[in-house]
């Protein structure tokens, strides 16, 4: 990632890692086995529910895969949707907040979820979810910063 001071219109596109939506969609794959395995040997219209689990753990895997964030210095698009796409955004000098997030699992896959808080009435909490790790919340700091000075914004507590 360029830093903010280098570029003055960098551009920083992120989205989940593949390992990430995989997790995320886990519970539906061993659902799926789990009545694969009872159309087997009890009764085999289940097999109709295995697939309709599989569909929905792949249609998960794909929207999480399709989620793109795109962090500008002046704000965060995230765009998400299979067959309807949304586009959120977010003035960056409404940020607040950065909450930084790694459970175990994220950490032995060198993944993070960024949580920003911001004044913004229609998004107020914005997820960067399974991202890899960096220095972003630094990046979007010095972002934050210019934005409010660019737009001669004062914090007032």
């Amino acid at each position: 990632m360029e830093h903010p001071e280098n570029a003055v219109q960098s551009e920083i596109l992120l989205r989940p890692a593949p390992v990430f939506a995989f997790f995320k969609s886990l519970t539906f794959i061993l659902y799926a086995l789990g009545l694969l395995f009872l159309a087997w040997r009890c009764w085999p219209p289940f097999i109709w529910l295995s697939f309709a689990c599989l569909a929905f753990a792949i249609y998960r895997y794909t929207f999480i895969r399709m989620v793109r964030y795109r962090i500008t210095p002046e704000v965060i698009r995230i765009s998400r949707g299979i067959f309807f796409k949304r586009t959120d955004q977010v003035e960056l000098y409404r940020v607040k907040d950065y909450i930084l997030t790694q459970p175990l699992l994220l950490q032995v896959f060198r993944l993070m979820d960024l949580t920003l808080k911001s004044t913004d009435s229609e998004n107020p909490v914005i997820w960067l979810r399974g991202i890899p790790k960096s220095d972003l919340v630094d990046i979007i700091r010095e972002y934050v910063q210019m934005a409010r000075t660019r737009n001669k914004i004062m914090e007032l507590n």
